[in-house]
């Protein structure tokens, strides 16, 4: 397994385990990150602790990769099983902000071995 797949797995544990810091570190300082929540993409990994923050106050999101793929172009292509709970650990009943239970594509960039960019596309 390459260290580009080693290194979203670490990245997966630790955004389920909510450790930020974890995940910050596997991150390049000014990343680009997809706002799942409201489109766009947030930058800077202050900027996306900030994203975390607020989203885990309103949602308690889980993300399981299933499997892993390189692009011709050198990006990763993570799928993933994600699950939106509510701080109650109710499943998500409402279409909030586009989320729910669904499998979805995760696009990660890398440069010098850290996530430069990370995009979010529908699963085919």
């Amino acid at each position: 397994m390459d260290d580009d797949v080693k290194t979203l797995e670490r990245l997966y544990d630790r955004f389920n385990a909510r450790d930020i810091d974890g995940v910050l570190t596997a991150l390049t300082d000014d990343v680009a990150w997809a706002n799942g929540m409201d489109g766009g993409h947030v930058h800077g990994r202050e900027a996306i602790r900030e994203y975390w923050t607020h989203q885990w106050a309103m949602i308690d999101p889980h993300v399981e990769p299933v499997r892993f793929d390189r692009t011709q172009d050198g990006a990763i292509i993570a799928e993933v099983r994600q699950s939106i709970r509510d701080l109650q650990g109710n499943p998500l009943q409402e279409q909030r902000h586009g989320l729910r239970d669904k499998t979805v594509g995760h696009v990660f960039r890398f440069r010098d071995g850290k996530v430069a960019r990370f995009d979010i596309e529908d699963a085919a």
